[in-house]
């Protein structure tokens, strides 16, 4: 059995961190890896849809793993496809492929890039 993984690196900044990420990278079993600034999210949040959820502005999970293209190589690969959204902070979030596609949270998971249409601060996951 043959794992399927599309990691997301999400940059989140801390006061104690040091290095701050400024980027999301989407890489792991897809067709297309990504590393994308905030114009680059923005430009595909205005192209597939921009999302506001309770203040916060950015482009959805599920859009970005459309651009980079999920490997299908097996019969029902889709269904053992899990992703890790791994912060810079070391700080990981799971979600399985039918939890991000197939119910109500998909569409609710964000990559968020502004709040109140203000570029997000530090502590913010800027």
């Amino acid at each position: 059995m043959r794992l399927w993984l599309a990691a997301l690196m999400l940059a989140v900044a801390l006061p104690a961190l040091a290095q701050v990420s400024m980027r999301v990278r989407v890489t792991g079993e897809v067709q297309r890896e990504l590393t994308l600034g905030v114009e680059e999210l923005r430009t595909i949040a205005l192209r597939r849809a921009f999302v506001k959820e309770r203040g916060y502005g950015g482009v959805r999970l599920v859009d970005l793993l459309q651009e980079a293209d999920i490997r299908q190589d097996a019969r029902h690969a889709l269904r053992r496809t899990y992703v890790v959204a791994t912060a810079t902070d070391g700080f990981q979030a799971v979600f399985s492929w039918g939890e991000l596609f197939n119910t109500p949270i998909g569409p609710g998971v964000i990559v968020a890039f502004e709040r109140d249409g203000a570029p997000l601060r530090d502590g913010e996951g800027r």
